[in-house]
């Protein structure tokens, strides 16, 4: 049964994904020791937040409502802003990246946080937040990220980002679009929020854990 909750009572959240390319770089190694791609990896913690923002496990429906954005050479809302929490759970499984796809070429970091600046802004929650993912630089779209960023603090939004790859990176892509810490702390600075570096998949699932405390 669907819990009945006021809209203005619940927090919106954006999960913000890059799905470029160089998110198959295989240099995480999961909790088996397996050696796994950033995009597995990031699945299974984005996976864990949403689990853990249940009353209890076994529970369909949240009491925050979450959105996923993923974002490449263009950003898209892959599940709208919801509290069914089983659609983005089904919607992350389904994930994946074709380097053939030339949408999954670029990083374009502007143009997800200027996304989802504007989805948040229709909504009346009276805390809306923004957790942004990404292992490399924004090289694509029109909206500079720290102008996005800039947005997001004049409409009262918070944007978390987290960095993630290996400090030593397996692939050329990866090695040639090195992640922008710079850029992705003085986002987090401006809105008032936190930068996460995240090198193996501990660290990702603490970065996320963290936010969601």
């Amino acid at each position: 049964m669907r819990p009945r909750v006021e809209s203005a009572q619940v927090r919106d959240i954006i999960l913000a994904v890059d799905v470029s390319g160089s998110m198959t770089a295989p240099d995480f190694v999961d909790a088996t020791g397996q050696r796994r791609d950033r995009l597995y990896v990031t699945k299974q913690a984005v996976y864990d937040f949403i689990q853990n923002r249940k009353a209890r496990p076994e529970d369909r429906y949240g009491m925050d409502r979450i959105g996923l954005l993923l974002y490449a050479s263009y950003a898209w809302i892959q599940t709208p802003l919801t509290l069914d929490y089983s659609l983005i759970e089904h919607d992350l499984t389904d994930i994946e990246i074709d380097q053939r796809d030339e949408k999954h070429n670029r990083t374009a970091i502007g143009s997800a946080i200027g996304l989802a600046v504007s989805n948040l802004n229709k909504s009346p929650a009276k805390s809306r937040v923004i957790v942004l993912l990404t292992d490399g630089i924004n090289n694509h779209g029109s909206l500079d990220p720290i102008t996005a960023a800039d947005l997001a603090k004049r409409f009262g939004m918070r944007v978390y980002t987290i960095g993630a790859g290996s400090a030593v990176p397996r692939s050329a892509v990866a090695r040639d679009n090195p992640i922008d810490e710079e850029a992705m702390k003085k986002i987090a600075e401006v809105t008032g929020a936190k930068y996460y570096r995240a090198t193996d998949l501990a660290s990702l699932q603490q970065a996320y854990d963290e936010i969601n405390k």
